[in-house]
């Protein structure tokens, strides 16, 4: 998905899931079934508890709704781990770096699965390498 003008909260969910179905196999005994959501900003909760001096100082995080989703042992639809994203936050850093936008999503979202599994950096290099050489991966759709 190329982009040349902002996308739409709709846009960057579909860009976040097909991201995530590119995820590489060894990664999905982590997350399951990952539920994406996308908003403008964090809540004020998540400010107050981060203790962000401004919402643009997240990209985003991943919530866990506990052990039972690991292995894929939770039914329960609503009972399954969280990826957050926050456009705007995205946007900022999309326009200052000029980064291909699926290639700076990409990267947000291994980070925070990756921050949230205890990977160290190089881990989530590897996987980010991975992807990008991966061909069913075309960063340039």
């Amino acid at each position: 998905m190329g982009f040349t003008e902002p996308p739409s909260l709709e846009d960057m969910e579909a860009l976040a899931k097909s991201i995530i179905e590119t995820l590489p196999d060894s990664l999905n005994k982590y997350i399951g079934k990952l539920k994406v959501d996308i908003k403008e900003f964090p809540d004020s909760y998540t400010e107050q508890e981060l203790d962000l001096e401004t919402p643009f100082d997240i990209l985003g995080y991943y919530e866990s709704a506990g052990p039972a989703t690991i292995g894929h042992l939770s039914t329960n639809k609503d009972n399954r781990d969280s990826l957050h994203l926050f456009r705007r936050p995205i946007l900022d850093v999309w326009c200052d770096t000029s980064e291909d936008l699926t290639r700076l999503v990409n990267r947000i979202i291994l980070q925070e699965i990756g921050n949230h599994f205890g990977f160290n950096e190089s881990e989530i290099e590897m996987y980010e390498d991975a992807m990008e050489t991966d061909n069913s991966f075309d960063l340039t759709k």
